[in-house]
């Protein structure tokens, strides 16, 4: 086994990127290591009367999910707990790849939505988040003035 210091893949990072192997210039998080922009992938789909929005979260149970609309601002953030469990009957970990942290990422969806207007269902690792589109503003028939 490598030290943690040399990053998940040894050769391949040192390849890719001779600078990569010095934490100061990665950017790489150590909660979910560099993969970790791969976190709630989204999906917007426009449609007639709705925006559809489809986030993977694989491996969140729904109660781990939360999803705020605040200022204009849609929310979504996923909280993950793992259990460290060190009694010897259960063996001892040579290597350990989940973490416990949190991730979110926001959306500004317009200051006219409530909460009540958004409809968010939680299946098979995905949530599927439908946002209703605003009324759209009626012009007048006429832009002309009448001059008396």
């Amino acid at each position: 086994m490598l030290p943690s210091i040399f990053g998940e893949k040894l050769f391949d990072d040192f390849f890719e990127n001779p600078f990569s192997l010095m934490p100061v210039w990665t950017g790489r998080d150590p909660l979910y290591g560099k993969h970790g922009k791969n976190l709630l992938k989204t999906d917007v789909r426009e449609t007639d009367a709705s925006y559809e929005l489809d986030i993977d979260l694989p491996g969140f149970k729904k109660d781990e999910v939360q999803i705020q609309l605040q200022n204009g601002y849609l929310t979504i953030s996923a909280a993950k707990g793992v259990e460290k469990d060190t009694s010897p009957e259960k063996g001892r970990y040579i290597r350990q790849e989940r973490y416990t942290g949190e991730c979110s990422r926001s959306f500004y969806v317009g200051d006219g939505l409530q909460p009540k207007d958004i409809s968010a269902k939680f299946e098979d690792g995905i949530l599927r988040i439908s946002l209703p589109k605003e009324a759209p503003k009626v012009l007048p028939e006429s832009t002309c003035v009448t001059i008396e």
